[in-house]
């Protein structure tokens, strides 16, 4: 875009969550939220450098992969075959 940035801070905060126990395989881990504050210095007009911010933001993989939700595939082999998770569901715990 041709936008001079002299000088460019990114300061990201995450507030992750757990609960759950890795004994009852119950265990599951998540983000409340994540905040970024972005801290730009430039000669230039401020619509010019948002549309580089704006750009940024959505080109970035990371950030448009947690604000809309992606599908995730999985799979997991052991000795070489196909492990089937559900068919060994977690133990249960008194």
């Amino acid at each position: 875009m041709k936008v001079a940035i002299t000088s460019a801070k990114v300061h990201v905060s995450v507030r992750f969550t757990r609960e759950g126990s890795v004994l009852a395989q119950t265990i599951r881990a998540g983000a409340e939220g994540i905040e970024t504050r972005l801290e730009v210095e430039s000669p230039e007009d401020p619509a010019r450098v948002a549309g580089v911010v704006r750009n940024a933001e959505n080109g970035c993989y990371v950030m448009q992969s947690l604000a809309n939700p992606t599908p995730v595939a999985t799979s997991a082999t052991l000795n070489g075959a196909e492990l089937d998770l559900a068919a060994y569901p977690p133990p249960i715990r008194d």
